[in-house]
């Protein structure tokens, strides 16, 4: 019987060595002929580790040190699909993205459902702006946290629009994705919307979801607003992030995806939004599909006469990072 044993362990002792050999030799053949693969694997790998009782992953790229703590993620609902993520914001990166809105702020427009051309409505009474994608190091890490987070591309995201609401502004209830076809050919729809909040509010300004389906209401006391008890709401908090799809799974629209922006009782609000699409919303590569100079938005001739070319020439004229919006009418550009 211990001879048995004995001729047992030599042979599964071959084995191994045999396997760990042949192991040993297909990695080495996989780091000569993909060099750049295998180092790019390592580099990217997440590494897991515990700050504060959760778990925390660190993903390393070129910029910096991503940190992403899926602790801090709360599941809201299931219909629609809606995802709160505490504190994706730094107090610096809200700050930040207030700055750079200030002072370059025009009146909040919506998308035709017909034309699908940028109109002036009284649904949304909001002011904002857009950054540029990549805009500088805090603009660029925060869109590789998205990234990280929501697992969607960079390139699939638009450029984040900066929104402020004082005292009596809303957005009434709407949809993200689009009604037109001029729109869904730019990356098609979009499949889900990252609402920042860049600041308290004293009163109002909730985030709410009139469509919402649950099991239980959702409890509210006095310091909810009427339009707040409508549905499913979220109140702002400096720092936190809201993802909701616009989509089904299928890629069929969500009616149940019907939100909007409460009044701002007291105080005042700032948010920052990313919408991502289906595709590849690079507006680099889709500017070398169209011929000649043109602008790419309906209120370009308008903004550039109130001097927005030389307010905000990120956007309206461009640079290395995004080619600009309004070349056209900023007279960047020659026919």
């Amino acid at each position: 019987q211990r001879q048995r044993q004995r001729q047992a362990q030599v042979f599964l002792r071959k084995i191994f060595r045999m396997d760990y050999r042949n192991f040993l030799a297909f990695s080495l053949c996989l780091i000569l002929i993909f060099p750049r693969i295998s180092s790019a694997s390592i580099r990217f790998l997440p590494r897991w580790s515990n700050r504060d009782g959760g778990s925390v992953i660190k993903q390393k790229t070129s910029a910096s040190s991503l940190i992403f703590d899926p602790t801090r993620v709360t599941q809201l609902s299931w219909t629609p699909r809606v995802f709160l993520y505490k504190g994706l914001l730094t107090d610096e990166e809200c700050d930040h993205f207030i700055k750079l809105a200030k002072g370059k702020l025009e009146k909040s427009m919506v998308a035709d459902n017909d034309s699908g051309e940028s109109v002036e409505s009284e649904v949304r009474t909001s002011s904002g702006m857009f950054l540029s994608k990549r805009q500088d190091d805090i603009v660029a890490n925060v869109e590789s946290k998205l990234a990280a987070w929501t697992f969607f591309p960079e390139e699939n995201g638009e450029a984040m629009q900066i929104l402020h609401y004082e005292n009596g502004q809303k957005y009434e209830p709407h949809f993200d994705y689009f009604h037109d076809q001029v729109n869904l050919e730019l990356g098609g729809h979009r499949v889900a919307t990252v609402l920042m909040y860049l600041s308290n509010v004293k009163k109002g300004g909730e985030t709410v979801f009139p469509m919402w389906k649950g099991a239980k209401p959702q409890p509210k006391d006095d310091s909810w607003t009427e339009c707040a008890k409508q549905g499913y709401a979220v109140k702002p908090m400096k720092g936190d992030a809201l993802l909701f799809f616009n989509l089904h799974p299928n890629a069929t629209t969500d009616s149940n995806s019907l939100h909007g922006s409460c009044p701002v009782i007291e105080g005042e609000k700032w948010s920052a939004t990313k919408w991502i699409h289906v595709k590849s919303f690079d507006r680099s590569s889709l500017s070398k599909k169209q011929s000649g100079c043109v602008d790419e938005n309906e209120g370009c001739p308008k903004w550039a006469e109130a001097g927005e070319c030389e307010k905000n020439p990120t956007y309206m004229v461009g640079s290395e990072a995004d080619h600009g919006y309004c070349r056209k009418s900023c007279k960047a550009c020659s026919s």
